[in-house]
């Protein structure tokens, strides 16, 4: 979505608007020449740019103002109020930036800005002259973009298993599997991008090996590419279900593009599927096929859904959720057997299925890092700067675990906002840059038309805190173990997600 897709509301900037209606810190909706404006003081300054952000059009005016910077409420995307730049992922795309003068006791939008010059620091001494990224996902596409927008004018080389460039991977459950979403909205970047930007991609290429010594990856087609510098983002891979009939025709796992085509291909004669797992991805699909009229039933071994990850009081309200939509839970059990139109569980039952959707989690994809003699431990070990035991190697994303100073553990998180934020930094370390990845963990998940925001990273807890009411789908869990507070969780306060994101980054810098 474009911000220019946003409708024009609140006052014509163009014609002012008295200082008294913007406080310090304030922020205000309108338009000026036809276009969505965000109107933002900080002190004696006033800033204006566009008033939708340029992930999924969320509406900034509705964010949190951080320094000179407005943060999205939708998914914790961040501009820079002074050059409109796109700060921290999920977006990739700049906002529009306008001219702003005071007159007096007024305040008048102008002239629209000419794309700004991006402030680049000089390359530190070193810096790599040519760059090889493994993976082609959230972590590699923003790492890559990353390189080129700190003026790095090396060789990138992207070599990625998937015959799809890099594309929007968490709408291939949600609005892309419903419905909902064209196509066209899943490439995160064209092939012109990359053309313009010289980031070779290497589509359907798998890397064999990685020489560490002689600074090689070897690929599995014989070739090989030399890198100064190398970004291991290989992410993760299904758990593949061992019963008897999984690999029968009408069992699906959803990671790639081609899985979700592959998927909504049947869904046009297929009436009934069950969904092997209760994670996330299980449930996303069984709101999407829900979207499309399927008859869904869900098979996990837990009691209650999600309740490992948000408890038992919000993961009984998700399962009643999707049992008010029709969906039906078979729970503590787990499938024996996959057969011709049928999957028979551990209890006994028989239940019909003409699609069998898999989603009982992931494994990191570390067999490249572990041959290759880099530390691995549930992930390949990464420090503050994102760089593995061996020099000129980092890692980023679904595949790294790195030092938390929230938590104080090494944690490893399967997150989309994560990886492209990882990508980002890994790409400036790369450059010498030495930033710390400090960021908060964030990520949504979408529930027919509830969304779940969740920031922080709680493997473990003594307590949740809770305040609002689940069933009215206005709420904030808070997760503590002993008197740390590890994570927020919020349904339908995106605001108070925002604000938990900046309680939680004051913990790590104080």
């Amino acid at each position: 979505m474009s911000e220019g897709q946003t409708p024009l509301l609140g006052p014509d900037l163009t014609q002012g608007v008295p200082v008294s209606m913007l406080a310090d810190g304030a922020m205000l909706l309108g338009h000026a020449g036809g276009e969505p404006v965000l109107l933002a003081r900080r002190g004696a300054e006033f800033f204006a740019i566009g008033a939708a952000c340029t992930h999924y059009g969320g509406p900034l005016a509705e964010g949190l103002l951080v320094d000179d910077t407005v943060r999205c409420p939708w998914h914790h995307a961040c501009f820079s109020l002074r050059t409109g730049e796109a700060l921290r992922a999920p977006a990739l795309n700049p906002v529009s930036r306008w001219r702003v003068e005071r007159r007096g006791d007024a305040v008048h939008v102008r002239e629209k800005h000419e794309r700004p010059v991006r402030q680049r620091r000089p390359p530190a001494a070193g810096t790599p002259g040519s760059v090889v990224i493994l993976g082609g996902g959230a972590a590699g596409n923003a790492a890559a973009e990353t390189l080129r927008n700190e003026g790095y004018s090396g060789r990138i080389t992207l070599i990625s298993a998937d015959d799809f460039p890099p594309c929007d991977r968490p709408n291939l459950s949600k609005d892309y599997l419903a419905g909902n979403a064209p196509e066209d909205w899943i490439p995160l970047r064209s092939a012109e991008f990359y053309r313009e930007h010289d980031i070779e991609l290497r589509l359907g290429c798998r890397a064999g090996a990685i020489d560490t010594a002689n600074r090689e990856v070897r690929l599995e087609d014989g070739g090989s590419c030399a890198y100064d510098a190398l970004l291991i983002a290989t992410g993760a891979d299904p758990i593949r279900l061992a019963v008897p009939g999984a690999d029968r025709p009408q069992v699906h796992y959803l990671r790639t593009l081609a899985d979700s085509r592959a998927l909504i291909a049947k869904t046009s004669w297929a009436k009934r599927v069950v969904v092997i797992g209760a994670s996330f991805i299980g449930l996303e699909v069984a709101a999407s096929l829900r979207a499309r009229k399927l008859e869904v039933q869900v098979v996990a071994p837990e009691d209650v859904p999600m309740a490992r990850i948000m408890g038992t009081e919000i993961g009984k309200f998700i399962q009643s959720l999707h049992a008010r939509r029709g969906v039906v839970f078979h729970l503590g059990t787990t499938p024996a057997e996959i057969g011709d139109g049928r999957v028979t569980l551990e209890s006994g039952e028989t239940l019909a299925a003409d699609l069998v959707v898999i989603g009982v989690g992931v494994r990191p994809a570390t067999a490249l890092a572990e041959r290759a003699g880099l530390a691995v431990e549930r992930g390949i070990l990464v420090n503050e700067y994102l760089q593995t035991s061996a020099a000129g190697v980092f890692a980023a994303g679904d595949v790294a675990r790195w030092p938390d100073r929230l938590t104080g553990e090494r944690i490893r998180v399967e997150h989309w906002v994560v990886a492209e934020r990882q990508g980002q930094t890994a790409a400036r370390n790369i450059l010498g840059r030495r930033e710390r990845f400090d960021a908060v963990p964030f990520f949504w998940s979408q529930h027919y038309d509830l969304t779940i925001s969740y920031v922080g990273h709680a493997e473990r807890w003594d307590r949740i805190e809770m305040d609002g009411r689940l069933e009215a789908g206005d709420c904030r869990a808070t997760f503590r173990r002993g008197d740390r507070k590890l994570a927020i969780v919020t349904i339908g306060r995106d605001l108070d997600s925002l604000r938990g994101e900046r309680e939680l980054e004051a913990l790590i810098t104080s």
